[in-house]
This record gives structure tokens, C-alpha cells and sequence, in this order.
């Protein structure tokens, strides 16, 4: 892969991470109590948050694809 490639995958990574989280913690209170997570724990909701960014970073590369 060249470097322009990475940082451009780097980038589109970061940027549905920061997506993805803002949209979960926004939507935290609405979730039931299962799906919300617990700060140093591994739960539910870090599983919940995770989706959140893969969906997220499938809606950028779907996105960079129509292009």
C-alpha cells in the first residue's frame, strides 16, 4: 500500500470513531440500561458503541465509493 492510501484509511477510521461515539453517547440515555456502558468495564455496551463505528465507517467507505 502506498502512504497516501494509509493515511487516507488512517483518517476515515478515525473519523467513524469520533462518529460513532458522539452518536452512542448522544443516544445513551434513550438506550435501555443493558446497552449503556460502564466506564473500565467490558459489557454490552462497548459491543453497542463498536457497532456504532463499524456502521459509521461503512457509511464513509459506502459513501467514498459513490464518489
Amino acid at each position: 500500500m502506498s502512504k497516501p492510501t494509509v493515511i487516507v484509511n488512517l483518517l476515515q477510521a478515525l473519523v467513524a470513531t469520533v462518529l460513532g461515539n458522539v452518536v452512542y453517547f448522544v443516544l445513551e440515555p434513550s438506550l435501555p440500561v443493558a446497552a449503556r456502558h460502564r466506564p473500565l468495564h467490558v459489557d454490552l455496551g462497548m459491543a453497542v458503541d463498536f457497532w456504532f463505528c463499524l456502521v459509521a465507517y461503512g457509511l464513509i467507505r459506502t459513501a467514498r465509493k459513490w464518489k
